[in-house]
């Protein structure tokens, strides 16, 4: 059965988890369907996915990371020297031989698609067989169905609480809670100020964005953010309308579409991946500038095009930070009626 839960009941359940300081094992978790076990706290870890593998290094925990895979963007750069003794098994997806073989006590992933009933990297079964418990973030099961595509759709607005959930869950399988509370108070901290800052810009009522993660081709439908995706919730708190009403995370959707809607600006996302042509940022803003249904767009000819990392764009702490980067942004274009 899948977990469901809502924003309250995981504010609750975090909170419950760091209001003691120390861990009582064995500790049973449920993770986006499955449980697990742990004896005591995990000595090596595989970090399958950028978002928890520096939550784990913003908590004092890369002695513990044994590997990690699947990255977007460069590590954040208060961690590059940390992340440079961390062995990379991939890039993207890494074989399940691979993460075996490091002889994790721990896998933690970031995605279902990665760890989950048709991961490609393998199933919760898979590694339970071999002794070695995994577990999913619950920012990628919880208010989310994953059944229908790999990115899956988003029933409900995405909620920072699920973001420090997964903080405050890994604090209390490494036994390292007031780690874990001093981190979430600091995210709060900022993402409210954020907020505040947005608020304080008196935005149109009409302001409008999108954001373009890639495309498997320029000029074929781009991949965008969904109206419940983490852009959809930096748009929602900022007093934005998301152009794009799709639940799914990242629908493909016809630019004659978007330039239809017009909006007020666009949020592409920047990457070191190059699986698609549309990866590169210098591609997409030459796309958008000479393509002759795109630059005809508002966002376009006033020059209205934010780069955002790709990272920020999931479920992650630089979620927080790109509200901050978009706030600041905002300020900038001077939308005030």
């Amino acid at each position: 059965m899948m977990l469901r839960l809502t924003t309250a009941a995981v504010a609750s359940l975090w909170l419950g988890q760091t209001a003691n300081a120390a861990t009582d094992y064995p500790l049973t978790l449920e993770s986006c369907g499955h449980e697990i076990t742990l004896e005591s706290p995990p000595e090596r870890v595989v970090s399958i996915g950028q978002a928890p593998t520096e939550i784990l290094y913003m908590l004092g925990l890369e002695d513990t990371v044994a590997g990690t895979a699947l990255w977007i963007n460069p590590v954040l750069e208060e961690f590059a020297d940390i992340d440079a003794n961390v062995e990379r098994l991939a890039d993207d997806a890494p074989s399940y031989e691979s993460v075996v073989a490091t002889k994790p006590d721990l896998v933690i992933s970031a995605y279902e698609w990665m760890i989950g009933p048709a991961g490609v990297v393998g199933t919760p079964e898979m590694f339970a067989d071999v002794g070695i418990p995994s577990w999913t973030m619950p920012t990628e099961c919880i208010g989310k169905s994953n059944h229908q595509s790999m990115d899956g759709a988003r029933t409900t607005l995405f909620d920072t609480e699920l973001l420090y959930n997964s903080i405050a869950t890994l604090a209390q399988m490494f036994d390292v809670a007031e780690r874990g509370d001093e981190l979430i108070t600091e995210l709060k901290a900022r993402e409210a100020a954020a907020i505040e800052k947005a608020a304080a810009l008196d935005l149109p009522d009409d302001t409008t964005g999108v954001f373009w993660y890639s495309s498997a081709d320029l000029g074929i439908d781009p991949y965008v953010a969904g109206v419940n995706s983490v852009p959809g919730w930096m748009m929602s708190k900022l007093g934005i309308a998301n152009v794009v009403t799709s639940e799914e995370e990242w629908p493909t959707v016809g630019w004659e579409t978007i330039v239809r809607s017009d909006p007020t600006f666009i949020a592409a996302a920047r990457m070191d991946r190059r699986r698609f042509p549309a990866d590169d940022i210098a591609a997409k803003r030459a796309y958008l500038a000479s393509d002759p249904v795109t630059s005809m767009t508002e966002a376009v000819q006033q020059g209205r095009i934010i780069e955002i990392d790709a990272h920020a764009m999931d479920p992650s702490v630089r979620a927080i930070f790109a509200l901050e980067a978009l706030a600041n942004q905002l300020a900038e274009f001077d939308l005030s009626p």
